[in-house]
């Protein structure tokens, strides 16, 4: 079965052509054009991937973004946001509500296809479960979850494959250029202008108690480091 995207954007012209070229290119493609037709779409069909406007006549669609990670049902979709506003803050404000990836307009459509493909091989589980265990904390690899103490921590697509990347290499800072060869292959463009902010996410959804010592550090000047703790030392508790 073909891939199926949904394009929340106002624009029918750019929707056709969009809607053209990821057909040429095997995906199976639906606009909506406005939030409430949006929702409708999303009610009817859970799409494999959201491409979401900024801009929308009928409200916001960060507001969109932020509904949707609050809702169980829809809380892994891969969700990129698209928006005519390139401006730093925009894009990290997006990533900060859920998004996984950001693009501006105007763009190429290879370019929305790479990043399009890269959050629909993320979104794919692994094909053999791997676990990563750091005293109260695991990684499932194969569902593409981080659990605390059994509880599922509230991560992004980016967030989960830093994390990831970061858990692999524990007790080693890893630099910024380190981090990006290791995500090869993904779209991490918008992970590499945003970093501190992923980070920070990731710290607050795994870090439940600001006495402990830190999982997750940045060490000024050289990257970021994924800490062992003695807490690492004993058998982490079964996942109920």
């Amino acid at each position: 079965m073909k891939p199926r995207i949904l394009l929340l954007d106002d624009d029918a012209r750019l929707g056709s052509l969009v809607g053209d070229y990821l057909r040429a290119m095997g995906l199976d493609f639906d606009q909506a054009l406005s939030l409430a037709a949006g929702r409708v779409a999303l009610a009817r069909q859970q799409p494999d991937a959201l491409v979401l406007d900024i801009m929308l006549p009928d409200g916001d669609g960060l507001d969109l973004c932020r509904q949707l990670r609050a809702d169980p049902r829809t809380a892994a979709l891969p969700v990129l946001m698209l928006s005519a506003r390139g401006e730093s803050t925009d894009r990290i404000v997006g990533l900060e509500l859920g998004a996984d990836d950001y693009l501006a307009k105007p763009f190429e459509p290879r370019e929305l296809l790479a990043r399009i493909k890269a959050l629909l091989r993320r979104s794919q589980p692994g094909a053999a479960p791997e676990l990563l265990r750091f005293g109260r904390l695991e990684l499932d690899l194969g569902a593409r979850v981080a659990l605390r103490d059994g509880q599922r921590c509230d991560l992004t697509g980016h967030q989960f494959d830093l994390l990831v990347v970061l858990a692999r290499h524990a007790g080693r800072v890893l630099s910024r250029e380190q981090i990006m060869d290791s995500l090869k292959g993904q779209s991490v463009e918008a992970l590499d202008r945003s970093i501190d902010v992923h980070v920070s996410r990731i710290r607050a959804a795994i870090e439940d108690d600001p006495r402990q010592p830190r999982r997750l550090l940045t060490v000024r000047g050289s990257g970021y480091l994924f800490a062992r703790l003695q807490e690492d030392a004993a058998p982490a508790a079964p996942s109920p």
